[in-house]
């Protein structure tokens, strides 16, 4: 009887063993949850496209204030708009001007004195010297002054003359104005020779655009109301010259 009792002990112990090892394996413990967190991963933020500024900066006299046009329709504007439009939302563009009507060399360069200036500037363009030769200037101060004014721009455009653009003085003989002048043709040649030699010499971009105001004549439409200075029309003519150069410069 003893002997029975013993083994039915013996028997009753290994059951619930057996049965204790069977819930630890298959039974899930207590607040536990099972997840997948292959769709739980954080999201990936993609950056916004950082904006770029772009700094302009135009030097010289009526050619570049656009006299007898609107604010818009000068050519420094137009150069701008049209710059806008090539690169599109990602990139600003802000344009300093510091040119006025009747000035000479020597005024510019009072001009830009004046000012407060960063010499942080994308693109310069520069067109002066008309006044020179209208108010009868001694050639030998444009000589001068000139390169002065070409080391100025190249100095404001962060150090880097390539940044440069030196535009050619527009021939105000071919205007009802000038009616034809041949004295007011050759003296702008000497002119805009000299400037052109200065920049061949130095790697300096020079842009011709006299041809476009000589066929003023012709095409009345190129020359402004007040009959002398060049158009709106005008004025985007020498943008379509101008805006691939500038392009390529910014693209550098």
């Amino acid at each position: 009887m003893k002997t029975l009792l013993s083994t039915y002990l013996l028997m009753l112990s290994i059951s619930v063993i057996f049965s204790c090892n069977v819930s630890e394996d298959n039974t899930p413990k207590p607040n536990t949850t099972i997840t997948d967190n292959t769709n739980n991963q954080p999201p990936v933020n993609n950056p916004e496209p950082s904006i770029k500024n772009i700094q302009l900066l135009s030097l010289g006299d009526s050619y570049t204030i656009g006299e007898s046009v609107c604010e818009t329709c000068r050519f420094p504007e137009q150069l701008k708009d049209s710059l806008i439009t090539h690169y599109g939302s990602n990139y600003t563009f802000n344009l300093k001007i510091i040119a006025r009507t009747g000035w000479t060399t020597s005024n510019l360069i009072n001009g830009i004195a004046s000012e407060t200036l960063q010499n942080n500037f994308d693109l310069v363009t520069l067109l002066i010297g008309v006044n020179n030769q209208y108010q009868r200037k001694p050639f030998s101060e444009y000589q001068t002054e000139f390169p002065q004014l070409v080391n100025t721009s190249i100095n404001l455009a962060k150090g880097d003359k390539t940044n440069v653009i030196v535009i050619s003085i527009p021939d105000y003989a071919y205007t009802p104005y000038g009616n034809g002048n041949e004295t007011i043709s050759k003296e702008i040649d000497t002119y805009n020779a000299f400037a052109k030699n200065y920049c061949d010499q130095n790697n300096i971009t020079f842009v011709n655009i006299t041809d476009i105001t000589r066929l003023g004549l012709v095409n009345p439409d190129l020359v402004a109301s007040d009959r002398l200075h060049p158009s709106v029309l005008a004025y985007s003519f020498f943008v379509e010259k101008l805006l691939p150069i500038s392009i390529q410069k910014l693209n550098d």
